[in-house]
């Protein structure tokens, strides 16, 4: 779910403007907006029918609820209300929405409907509206930290949590799931993705999902798709070519929604190819539904809708989040699409049956929610867990971390260390359990407020150093900062960038922290950077300093995650989800995220496929990351049987401390033909003892070996000798074996069973 709150006076009296409109309005004793559905007084009891039978399958029950509805009932389902008065002078949300949340669509108490609460977003139990009371709850790290976990476990952990809470906040809907590849390392929403890969996005995104949905809670996978930068992201034209989009963007999206069975798929802002996103039949008719067999609902994202009959004929299921779009389009304007013929009453009742067999299929219907108490001690250890699993060490120069015992002058620099973690803004932000740590920083209202989390670094860190001097230093004077680091036996800097929904931001920190620690590590060499940053930033300063630790938007337990982290109670094991460029000259298109069309240059070599393409070097490679201990990994063999790749390999820890490693699986073609020179295949996350080995085998996704024959709109694999490379980074390749693929053909309709 999107926000636009400065466009709400246009679109509300454009709301208003509408003479046609008439479908469902808020209910009782709220004065319907002008232009608002109406909706029915609900006199009768419930009746129940085939539809209430829980051992039918939800295709069975969804057909006979819908056998059963009248078409103002139909009606109502296909249309959603913002929950939250904004501005309450101009539009009031229905009596029965839950106040600070994003969506709402009315019960229908004669058939036993339940209403549908919706809430933002992937990293929590978000808190919409400038004067609603806010929900405290407890926000996981950043999506992109999840990422960087590379642990199916702990997103799938972090995803039960936040379903959990969402359940008990009394919420059935969760607008998470964000799978869009990070194309451009400057888009404001990166922390809210999955990385730049589309095995690893559509991996760990649909564990985060799978999780959500253990709890009877519907989620939905976004934004569907190519909705890659937040500049012009309202109309921006996103241009690719199909086969490029098969293997890269719409491959993240195809494995996440194969996986986890999502029962809703929001469409995104942006135009693909000329058409929005949301009338867009090639993405929501030709590859959804056909070529995937996706059976949910099409829901839209708030103010995505531009059209009635277009949009519900391409399949678009929910016209979402009334008033963002400039008219309610499955208001009025769908009765009157009925009355035309412009959409067909077939079309009605396919768009209610995929909305209905979504909450069959979550058990919306048998689980009914409510608010409940929320256990929040057992919450914080599931977030900072995933803090601490998500973290990566990107350089620890002569071993200077974990912190020595013996550093008896701690020096702490910047960041709002002594108040608490940074948090990403927009839609998804989560309002912590004790509020802002920082408040009054700008901006105050949208696309913030800027968030720091009430778990400060510099408590946790003077916890696990009782016997040490620490002090600290804000790093708005460099000059004092500098003269307090020089004689410290280890400094720590956390530099931060704000990143937020609605706007793009430059590969830097923000304001003249890179001044800072440049002049914090040429007083100081064993000075460490614990960065807190939405995507990647330029380091011009790395050559100075001893350690960085990227730990992203940590979440509501960050503070704690970090010390852990430092100190050496929890090992780092993160991975990079993303190349780091040296700098922006790196990028497929360095100038500035520009408005109009946005033609992807770089097809589907995207991040480490573009680098490895160009032969360039990267600052961090994806797939890096650094341990306080040692791994070995080598045995790699290969077989191709039965038309499937499978590798096998064995990890040994060969240091003295246990921790987790991540050794990767790439591919490629002796002979080439692939937008890149080679394609992650497979991972595992493993974690061993001090001299544990463990033989590890990955099973590789024939998808991932073809590519998209577009004109036999089929998967095509080029028989021959493919490089089978087991690597510790994609620029850290451990052993290479070679083994022959047979040629092969899968229809698009193919999926992994």
């Amino acid at each position: 779910m999107t926000l636009r709150v400065a466009a709400m006076p246009m679109l509300l009296v454009a709301a208003a403007a509408s003479a046609q409109v008439a479908a469902p309005p808020p209910p009782a004793k709220v004065a319907p907006v002008a232009g608002t559905p109406i909706l029915p007084a609900w006199t009768k009891p419930a009746i129940r029918g085939a539809w209430n039978d829980a051992k039918l399958d939800p295709d069975a029950r969804a057909k006979a609820l819908v056998s059963a509805m009248t078409r103002d009932e139909k009606l109502t389902m296909v249309f959603g209300y913002f929950a939250t008065d904004f501005p309450s002078s101009l539009y009031k949300a229905p009596a029965g929405a839950r106040a600070g949340s994003a969506g709402y669509v009315p019960p229908i108490s004669r058939l036993g409907i339940p209403a549908q609460h919706q809430t933002d977003a992937g990293v929590g139990v978000a808190t919409q509206g400038g004067a609603a009371v806010k929900r405290e709850r407890t926000a996981l790290p950043s999506n992109l930290a999840i990422a960087a976990s590379w642990d199916v476990a702990v997103a799938h952990a972090g995803g039960a949590m936040i379903g959990d809470e969402a359940r008990r906040s009394g919420f059935n809907v969760m607008l998470a799931g964000g799978v869009n590849l990070l194309r451009e390392p400057r888009n404001g929403r990166n922390f809210e993705y999955g990385g730049e890969d589309p095995l690893l996005a559509g991996t760990i995104v649909a564990e985060q999902v799978r999780g959500i949905q253990s709890n009877h809670v519907v989620s939905t996978i976004k934004h569907y798709a190519f909705n890659d930068q937040e500049t012009d992201r309202n109309a921006g034209n996103s241009l690719i070519e199909h086969s490029a989009a098969r293997v890269s963007d719409l491959l993240a999206f195809q494995l996440a929604i194969e996986r986890a069975d999502p029962g809703s798929v929001m469409c995104s802002y942006n135009r693909v190819d000329g058409a929005y996103a949301c009338e867009n039949s090639w993405l929501l008719t030709d590859v959804l539904r056909t070529d995937w067999g996706f059976k949910g609902y099409v829901m839209s994202d708030w103010g995505a809708t531009h059209s009635t009959a277009p949009a519900a004929n391409a399949g678009l299921d929910q016209d979402s989040g009334f008033p963002f779009d400039t008219q309610p389009f499955f208001g009025g304007a769908l009765r009157q699409a009925l009355d035309s013929g412009a959409v067909t009453p077939a079309r009605l009742d396919l768009m209610t049956h995929r909305i209905a067999r979504a909450m069959f299929a979550q058990g919306i219907f048998e689980h009914p929610v409510s608010e409940q108490p929320i256990d929040y001690p057992a919450h914080a250890a599931v977030t900072r867990g995933a803090a601490e699993a998500g973290a990566v060490l990107l350089k620890n120069s002569g071993d200077l971390l974990p912190v020595a015992a013996s550093a008896k002058r701690i020096v702490v620099i910047g960041g709002h260390a002594d108040k608490g973690v940074l948090a990403g803004g927009g839609s998804s932000l989560v309002y912590p359990v004790g509020g802002n740590a920082v408040p009054g920083l700008l901006p105050t209202g949208w696309p913030g407020p800027v968030m720091y989390y009430p778990s400060a670094p510099l408590d946790e860190i003077k916890r696990h150093a009782p016997g040490a001097t620490v002090s600290y230093a804000d790093g708005t004077d460099v000059a004092a900062a500098t003269a307090l680091a020089q004689n410290a036996d280890i400094v720590i800097v956390f530099a931060t960038q704000w990143q937020g929904e609605s706007f793009d931001v430059p590969m830097a920190l923000d304001g003249a922290q890179d001044a800072l620690i440049a002049a914090v590590g040429a007083a100081n060499p064993k000075t460490v950077v614990v960065l807190e940053t939405g995507s990647q930033v330029a380091m011009p300063w790395l050559g100075k300093v001893g350690a960085v630790l990227e730990a992203w938007y940590p979440g509501t337990a960050g503070g704690a995650a970090i010390a852990n982290l430092l100190f050496g109670t929890t090992n780092p094991s993160g991975r990079l989800p993303m190349t780091f460029a040296s700098s922006v000259d790196q990028l497929p298109d360095p100038a500035k995220p520009h408005s109009g069309d946005v033609v992807y240059k770089e097809g589907a070599a995207v991040g480490y496929k573009w680098f490895d393409a160009k032969a360039l070097t990267p600052l961090f490679a994806f797939g890096h990351g650094l341990s306080y201990t040692r791994f070995a990994t080598d045995g790699l063999t290969a077989t191709a049987a039965n038309g499937v790749l499978t590798a096998s390999f064995t990890v040994r820890n060969t240091g003295a401390r246990a921790g987790a490693t991540v050794p990767q699986i790439y591919v490629a073609p002796v002979a080439g033909g692939w937008e890149a020179p080679k394609r992650l295949v497979g991972f595992s996350k493993v974690a061993l003892a001090p001299g544990a080995r463990q033989t590890v085998s990955v099973s590789v996704d024939p998808r991932l070996l073809a590519t998209w024959d577009e004109a036999g709109h089929q998967w095509r694999i080029a028989g021959g000798r493919y490089t089978v490379m087991l690597a510790d980074s994609a620029t850290d390749i451990r052993q290479t074996v070679t083994v022959s693929v047979p040629a092969r053909t899968m229809p698009a309709t193919w999926r992994a069973r």
